[in-house]
């Protein structure tokens, strides 16, 4: 008897002494809960993504004045990709298994090559401040994404705060643009769509990769691309490396192509890809704020109003069952 205890206590069944044979017999075994720590790392690591993520438009805006935007993506590509592969190499990590490889590639075609072309194409005419705010859409779409893709099932409690917070996004966008669709907005509405789709892809193959991985494979894999761009792109292209260019283009490539992708592919599997995906409420709101302190941007008195709006919905999804 002694030994039956023995065994049902190393399955996690939880059977108390004075329970009869039959209650032993039948006890169900409890299924370990991801511990509270870890949860609350995962957040914090999505956030950072988020933090790094905000930083990323700015840095676009300083790089285009000196680089033209084919060559900024595709040198923000390449050196993205000698870091990521540099790191990789160091450390002798196996090639990716090859069922890995199809969703590795998705990564690279939403993260690494479409969302910052699009976006870059985008803030040619638009400031960032608006681009922040019609990206501010992205949260909604990867949860979409998500339960197509991963079969995820938000409750209706996260969907009525995502939407909310999604509300709240477009009311901002169409009071800054006056209700006018414009060609950046319609770049930035296909860079929602190719980035949704990479983010969640990254975050399924997160779960039994390192999240440092899967972008560093993806941006091995658009190195050869990246290198045949340069090659064609900056020859037809300005190009000045001034403070501003130069300090754009490093942090979009090693801050927010690389860095910030590792922690928010991390976060996406600790927490789960729609939890996470809300996160990104917040990064139109931190974009503008840096928008101001380093490209002077004026701040409209209604981003006050949505910052409230967009934070209430957050906490409402983080709450939520997702």
């Amino acid at each position: 008897m002694r030994a039956q205890d023995s065994a049902t206590e190393r399955q996690g069944i939880a059977v108390p002494p004075s329970a009869s044979p039959a209650a032993r017999a039948t006890a169900r075994p409890q299924v370990p809960q991801a511990a509270p720590v870890s949860r609350r790392v995962g957040t914090l690591q999505a956030a950072l993504g988020v933090t790094a993520f905000s930083l990323t438009f700015p840095s676009t805006a300083w790089g285009l004045e000196g680089i033209g935007p084919w060559s900024f993506v595709a040198l923000r590509c390449v050196l993205s990709a000698l870091v990521a592969g540099a790191c990789l190499l160091a450390l002798r990590v196996p090639p990716p298994r090859r069922a890995d490889w199809p969703g590795l590639a998705v990564v690279a075609a939403g993260t690494v090559i479409g969302f910052p072309l699009l976006t870059t194409l985008a803030l040619q005419t638009s400031s960032t401040a608006h681009a922040a705010v019609v990206v501010g859409l992205l949260p909604l779409t990867t949860a979409v994404f998500s339960v197509l893709r991963t079969g995820a099932r938000p409750s209706r409690a996260f969907w009525a705060a995502a939407l909310a917070g999604a509300a709240a996004v477009v009311g901002f966008t169409i009071q800054q643009s006056g209700g006018a669709l414009t060609t950046a907005d319609l770049y930035l509405f296909g860079a929602l769509v190719v980035c949704a789709a990479g983010y969640t892809e990254g975050g399924r193959l997160a779960r039994h990769m390192p999240g440092w991985q899967v972008i560093g494979w993806a941006l091995v894999l658009c190195l050869p691309l990246g290198v045949l761009w340069a090659a064609l792109a900056l020859p037809h292209e300005s190009f000045a490396l001034t403070a501003h260019s130069t300090a754009g283009l490093l942090y979009a490539a090693i801050g927010s192509q690389f860095l910030g992708l590792v922690v928010w592919y991390r976060g996406m599997a600790v927490i789960g890809i729609p939890k996470a995906s809300q996160l990104q409420l917040a990064q139109p709101l931190l974009t503008l704020v840096w928008s101001v302190f380093l490209l002077g941007e004026a701040l409209t008195p209604a981003a006050p109003l949505t910052a409230v709006a967009v934070l209430v919905c957050i906490a409402a999804t983080q709450r939520a069952r997702g």
